[in-house]
């Protein structure tokens, strides 16, 4: 048996390389003449298979706007969009929201749980609605709820749950299936501080599983679980942190200030 030509080497490595999410020259801007306001300008940004990515700045600063363009839920005024090499801005409807179901997982502010479905239902939906079988789905559902700590909440409902397991559910959802790419908007925001550590521990060991993942968050603390931090100020990439020391260094140099 021969070994694989070179061209075929060169092929299979440039698969390899390619991010998980990719931004180019991204730009989103909202109304027109006095009342425009451009809300993300000229970011180029790409994150790759196994990295946590940490979105920091203030408010206003086009940090959700950011995550809503990379996961499809709204297009680009400049610029592209590419989730494993696939241009999501311009792809049929249909499709789009096909990709989002197989391999984007996002974290709402608001959480977006269906009232009138419990827990293992809302988790199990973007599988029931890509076609799996209602049964491999709910399995798929309460492995996902074990993983972040509410497996007992699979038959409730969201109005029968505090904030914090709403929120938990919320990214047992995320993180169903094999999503490449998980997207969270502040997804500590209703919890405890014990609680909101095990759920990054979640989300950085799906990275260390060969996900990628971009967190929005104000905690320093929280970055610190990211391989990388980027700052925005008024819709503008600003700093890039590069590569940085293990989390748990970070949050025990924290500690001990």
């Amino acid at each position: 048996m021969t070994g694989p030509t070179a061209t075929e080497s060169t092929a299979h490595a440039g698969a390899a390389d390619v991010p998980v999410l990719e931004l180019r020259g991204l730009g989103r801007t909202y109304g027109s003449g006095e009342t425009q306001v451009q809300s993300l300008v000229g970011v180029d940004l790409t994150v790759s298979a196994g990295e946590l990515l940490a979105v920091m700045g203030p408010s206003g600063s086009g940090k959700s706007t950011l995550l809503m363009l990379a996961g499809g839920l709204d297009s680009p005024t400049t610029g592209m969009v590419l989730v494993e090499g696939e241009e999501i801005s311009g792809l049929p409807r249909r499709r789009q929201a096909a990709l989002r179901r197989r391999s984007v997982g996002y974290v709402f502010q608001d959480l977006n749980l269906i009232p009138a479905l419990t827990a293992a239902e809302n988790v199990a939906l973007p599988l029931e609605l890509d076609g799996t079988s209602v049964r491999k789905a709910r399995t798929a559902a309460q492995d996902a709820l074990a993983e972040v700590g509410v497996a007992e909440l699979a038959e409730r409902f969201p109005d029968e749950m505090s904030g914090g397991q709403q929120q938990r559910v919320a990214i047992a959802r995320a993180l169903v299936g094999d999503r490449r790419l998980v997207l969270a908007d502040e997804p500590t925001g209703a919890l405890d501080s014990a609680t909101g550590e095990a759920v990054l521990r979640v989300l950085r060991a799906r990275c260390d599983a060969g996900a990628a993942a971009v967190l929005v968050t104000h905690e320093a603390r929280h970055a610190a679980w990211a391989d990388r931090i980027v700052f925005l100020r008024d819709g503008r990439l600003v700093d890039d942190t590069g590569r940085h020391d293990v989390p748990e260094n970070l949050l025990a140099r924290e500690g001990s200030r």
